[in-house]
């Protein structure tokens, strides 16, 4: 009898034991070798480590990216979670929506920068390549006037007039991201405002923070969209300005066959500007007695124009706020009849270099046009003075 029951209490230990796997002792009742099922046993077991939320582990799936890449990821990886039911959850599901829905336009938002930008990127090569062909030619010296660099010319303008265009559609890409982020914004005082209604369950508030985190990331997105075309408008308004100044100096280098450079503007004056703001000067400032350039219209078409821009040029650079009056001075000599005509063509002529002035870039407001006669003055001339 003793024997008996130690038989019974071994046999029943065993039965405990082998509980713990299910197909250890009893045989599989699908017909299967239980060592061939193993592999799916591993595999059951091998289920994830952190346990899913209460109330969503039917709608949780692993995501099969890594972790790193599950990190970057702006959405959720898997299905959206299903609504539970209450109002808070059916409130949920359409908010998700309208995220989705503002994902989408933020999308094609991008899309539309991108493109943008290239097209930005083509046309400045294609310009800077025009250009660098024109100016290889003037500087190897040219005929006045050449035909070929004014076809050249006039395709190098057509690819600003198209990064012109390209800024005005960025200016409306702009806005239409505003609008956009005001909807990103809206969205998430609702998301917030949702966590105040009542009757709503713990996976309420668990959905409620994934969504909040969502619409916190597409609103960092949003802000970075409109700093990145912000910063963009500003660069290429900027590049556009310059340009156009340098076409213009190059437009007379072509007429007279010869190079000059880039725009007098853009050279100094920029400095200039930014000088007159923190530091303002009182009072005129007095013109040397010295002139900086005299012209002599001694006979017609003088080409003074190369000497003038380079004189100019060394005066900017080494006093980037410099003005400059132009004194028209007539000789002081012959009848009252005389006098007058020789006053009114050294005005006209005056006059001339102020225009070729403002072509190369020198701004008008900078420039002090006065008349004068001579006793010592031989003919028509235009003295430049630096003040």
């Amino acid at each position: 009898m003793t024997f008996s029951r130690k038989a019974l209490v071994v046999f029943t230990s065993g039965l405990l034991l082998a509980g713990c796997e299910s197909n250890a002792l009893w045989p599989s009742l699908s017909g299967e070798d239980p060592a061939a099922s193993s592999s799916s046993t591993k595999i059951n077991i091998a289920a994830p480590k952190t346990p899913a939320p209460v109330g969503s582990a039917q709608a949780y799936n692993p995501p099969s990216a890594t972790g790193a890449a599950a990190v970057s990821q702006p959405v959720v990886a898997g299905p959206s979670p299903k609504s539970t039911g209450t109002f808070v959850g059916k409130k949920i599901v359409s908010m998700r929506g309208d995220l989705e829905k503002l994902k989408g336009a933020i999308d094609r938002l991008n899309s539309r920068m991108t493109a943008l930008r290239g097209e930005n990127e083509s046309a400045t090569q294609r310009y800077h390549g025009i250009v660098a062909a024109m100016n290889a030619k003037l500087q190897a010296g040219t005929t006045p006037g050449n035909p070929v660099l004014v076809k050249q010319w006039n395709e190098a303008q057509q690819q600003l007039e198209k990064i012109e265009g390209n800024i005005s559609k960025m200016n409306g890409l702009s806005n239409d991201s505003g609008s956009e982020a005001t909807v990103a914004g809206y969205l998430l005082d609702s998301v917030r405002a949702t966590y105040t209604l009542s009757c709503a369950v713990d996976e309420d508030h668990v959905q409620l923070r994934r969504l909040e985190d969502e619409v916190n990331r597409t609103v960092v997105f949003i802000d970075r969209l409109l700093n990145e075309l912000s910063n963009d408008i500003n660069r290429q308004n900027s590049y556009l300005g310059n340009e156009r100044r340098n076409l213009t100096t190059m437009s007379i280098a072509i007429k007279n066959g010869e190079r000059y450079g880039s725009s007098l503007m853009n050279r100094a004056f920029a400095q200039a500007e930014i000088k007159a703001r923190t530091a303002a000067r009182s009072g005129k400032r007095r013109a040397s007695s010295r002139p900086l350039v005299v012209i002599r219209f001694d006979w017609p078409n003088v080409a003074y124009q190369q000497a003038l821009y380079n004189a100019v040029s060394r005066a900017v650079e080494r006093k980037p706020d410099a003005a400059f009056d132009l004194v028209a001075v007539s000789p002081k000599v012959g009848s009252p009849s005389a006098r007058i005509l020789n006053t009114t063509a050294a005005k006209r002529n005056a006059e001339g270099v102020l225009r070729t002035l403002t072509d190369m870039g020198l701004p008008a407001s900078r420039v002090n046009l006065t008349a004068t006669n001579s006793a010592t003055a031989r003919s028509n001339e235009v003295r430049v003075y630096v003040r």
